[in-house]
């Protein structure tokens, strides 16, 4: 099986990662004039000059909970959707955040240089976010009630159970929404919370 890398010359960087166990592996190529990419039997080419918008952030996912996602809409070509992670064998995934952060950064470099109107996108889609967000207090308070309701009852054994899970829970759900906080910014200036240490 050939390994996902990142790798640089003169002038193309690449970067390959596989989504799922049985899939084949995503291949990326920024060259001067766009990003070629190959997915299976399909492949495409993007001039820089045609992407539209790109979105950065934080996604965890199954049993890889420090994964991050680029994803790039360009006119006339399907989403490209880029992984921080990428499967081994039926029971592991790999980091791959120095190669993945290598490339993220040179394709902004590059699409800000080539193409002035890409619009450059950090964390959620704002309606799913504060629809997130309202559901993640709500379960929260209700977790809190259900502590002091297990308290009032006497019932520590519970109330110590059901309070570690809201901590787990606070620092999980509150960690993905700090990170995802919806927003925009510069191409010369990547927010840290929505990439990976290089």
């Amino acid at each position: 099986m050939t390994e996902p890398v990142a790798g640089a010359t003169s002038e193309t960087v690449s970067y390959a990662y596989r989504p799922s166990v049985f899939g084949a592996f995503r291949e990326f190529s920024l060259t001067e004039r766009g990003i070629d990419w190959a997915a299976g039997l399909r492949s495409g080419s993007i001039p820089f000059e045609r992407v539209r918008r790109l979105r950065v952030s934080y996604r965890p996912h199954s049993m890889q909970s420090h994964r991050f996602i680029t994803e790039l809409w360009a006119d006339g070509s399907p989403k490209l959707l880029i992984s921080s992670s990428s499967w081994k064998s039926m029971m592991e995934q790999e980091r791959l955040d120095g190669a993945y952060a290598v490339f993220v950064r040179e394709l902004h470099r590059r699409i800000s240089r080539a193409n002035g109107a890409t619009q450059f996108e950090r964390g959620s889609n704002r309606l799913i976010y504060w629809l997130g967000v309202l559901v993640f207090a709500g379960a929260a308070v209700g977790l809190a009630a259900l502590i002091v309701r297990a308290l009032q009852a006497g019932a520590m054994a519970s109330a110590a159970i059901v309070g570690a899970f809201f901590v787990f829970y606070l620092w999980q759900a509150g960690n993905f929404f700090r990170r995802n906080r919806p927003g925009t910014y510069r191409p010369d200036a990547l927010p840290a919370d929505v990439m990976p240490r290089e």
